[in-house]
C-alpha cells in the first residue's frame, strides 16, 4: 500500500475544467466565454506589438545575463510598477515610503502580502484577524488567505442580484460592523466576477468608514488600464486612499494589461507610514520570499520594466492597452443591443454599466447548464462571462442562445 493512499482527490479548478470540457466538445458553433484571458476578434491570444518589440531589444542586449535577480526582484521593475499604480506625482513616492516586491503574478503578490500580514499585522502570528472578501469574489482570494494561515475569512456585501449592481448600503454596513483592524480585500477596478465598481463618490464613503474604523486596505489590481483604457482612471481608488493617508498593500498583475499570462509578472506595492517602517517591512518580505521562491524570474519583469521606463515604449503600450479595452467595450455595446433587439426578457443595461473583462449576466445555474449542454456556450456557473470571448463572428449566436435560454429556462 502506498504511503499516499489516504490522499483524497481534489476537485478540479472550475475555470480550467470548463476549458477542458470546451476543448472536448466537437460542436461547430461552440463558444468559450469562461477563460479569463484576452482574445482578438479571431478568438486568438494577442501578443502585444510593444511586447514583441521589447523582446527583440532584450535578445539584442549583450549586457544582460542569467544571474539571479535580488530577492525582492528587479529594482527598476518594482519602482516603475509602483509608479503606475500610485502615479508619477504621488506624495507617498516622493516621501520615500513606497516599496515593491516582485512576485509570481498577482496571485503571488496576494500570497506574499497575506503571509506578511498573518505574521506581523496587528500582533505577531495573528491568525484570528478577520479577512473580508467581497460576495462574490475571485475564487482564489479565499484560498490564498486561508493557505496563508488566516482562520476567519468573511464575505462582505457587494453584489445586489435584484438590481444587478453594487449593494452599497450592505457594503457600508459591513464596514461599520467589522471589528477594528480587520483586513478588507478590495478590487481596484473591474471587479471580478461582477464587473461592477463603486463610483468615486462611493469610494469616498468606503474610505471614510475604513479610515475612521482603522480597517486595513489590501487592493487587488489585476486590470489597470484594461478596464477603461485609462491607467489613471483605473487607479483612481488606489490613489485616493493613499491621498487620505492609508497604509496599504496593492497586489498588481501584468497578465492582462501586458498579455504576459505565462510569464507570471506581478508586484506587491507597499505604502507605509514612513521610510523607517517601510525598511522593516521589506526586510521581513525578503525573508518570506527567500523561503517561497527565493528569487523571481527576470524575463517578464524586464519586458515590463523596459516598457514602463521608456517614454516612447510606454506611450505605445498605453495604445495597445486601449485597443484591448475598446474591443471589450464594443462587445458590451453589441451584446446589449442584440439582446434588446431580440426582445430578450429582463433588463440588460448592466452589460454596459459593468466594466472590464467580465460581465455578471444574471443567468442562474439552471440557465448556465442549458447554455452549456444545449447551446455549447461555455460560461461559469455563476453566470459570469468573459467579454473577450465574444467576437463579431459568434455574437449573434451567443445573443440568440441567451434569448432562448432566458425564455425557456427559469
Amino acid at each position: 500500500m502506498s504511503i499516499f493512499s489516504d490522499v483524497p482527490q481534489a476537485p478540479p479548478v472550475a475555470v480550467f475544467k470548463l476549458t477542458a470540457d470546451f476543448r472536448e466538445d466537437s460542436h461547430p458553433q461552440k463558444v468559450n466565454l469562461g477563460v479569463g484571458a484576452y482574445r482578438t476578434d479571431d478568438c486568438q491570444p494577442w501578443v502585444l506589438p510593444v511586447v514583441k518589440k521589447v523582446e527583440r531589444l532584450i535578445v539584442e542586449d549583450n549586457s544582460l545575463n542569467h544571474e539571479y535577480l535580488p530577492i525582492l526582484g528587479l529594482p527598476e521593475f518594482r519602482s516603475a510598477s509602483s509608479k503606475v499604480a500610485l502615479g508619477e506625482d504621488s506624495s507617498a513616492i516622493k516621501e520615500n515610503r513606497v516599496g515593491g516586491v516582485q512576485a509570481l503574478g498577482g496571485t503571488g503578490a496576494l500570497r506574499i502580502g497575506a503571509e506578511f500580514l498573518r505574521r506581523w499585522y496587528n500582533g505577531v502570528n495573528n491568525t484570528a484577524t478577520p479577512v473580508y472578501v467581497s460576495a462574490p469574489t475571485w475564487e482564489n482570494h479565499n484560498s490564498v488567505f486561508a493557505d496563508a494561515g488566516f482562520k476567519d475569512i468573511r464575505p462582505y456585501h457587494y453584489w445586489d442580484a435584484a438590481k444587478r449592481g453594487l449593494d452599497l448600503a450592505g457594503l457600508l454596513d459591513d464596514l461599520e460592523k467589522a471589528p477594528e483592524h480587520s483586513i478588507f480585500v478590495l478590487h481596484a477596478c473591474a471587479h471580478n466576477p461582477t464587473g461592477t465598481d463603486p463610483t468615486p463618490d462611493e469610494w469616498k464613503k468606503i474610505a471614510e468608514i475604513m479610515k475612521r474604523r482603522n480597517l486595513f486596505v489590501f487592493f487587488d489590481s489585476a486590470y489597470q488600464g484594461f478596464a477603461s483604457g485609462s491607467l489613471d482612471k483605473d487607479a483612481w481608488a488606489i490613489r485616493y486612499f493613499v491621498s487620505e493617508g492609508f497604509e496599504l498593500f496593492v497586489a498588481q498583475s501584468f497578465s492582462k494589461n501586458f498579455g504576459l499570462y505565462n510569464e507570471r509578472v506581478g508586484n506587491l506595492t507597499i505604502v507605509a507610514k514612513d521610510n523607517e517602517n517601510l525598511t522593516r517591512i521589506l526586510s521581513q518580505m525578503e525573508k518570506i520570499v527567500r523561503t517561497t521562491w527565493s528569487n523571481p524570474p527576470s524575463q517578464g519583469a524586464r519586458i515590463v520594466s523596459k516598457t514602463l521606463n521608456c517614454p516612447e515604449l510606454f506611450a505605445e503600450w498605453k495604445g495597445n492597452v486601449k485597443t484591448m479595452a475598446d474591443r471589450v467595450l464594443l462587445m458590451r455595446d453589441q451584446l446589449k443591443s442584440k439582446l434588446q433587439g431580440l426582445g430578450t426578457p429582463g433588463t440588460w443595461d448592466h452589460i454596459t454599466q459593468q466594466i472590464g473583462m467580465f460581465s455578471f449576466t444574471g443567468l442562474n445555474p439552471k440557465q448556465v447548464e442549458y447554455m452549456i449542454k444545449e447551446k455549447h456556450v461555455y460560461l461559469m456557473a455563476s453566470g459570469r462571462i468573459n467579454m473577450c470571448g465574444l467576437t463579431t463572428k459568434n455574437i449573434d449566436y451567443v445573443a440568440q442562445s441567451i434569448h432562448e435560454t432566458v425564455t425557456k429556462v427559469q
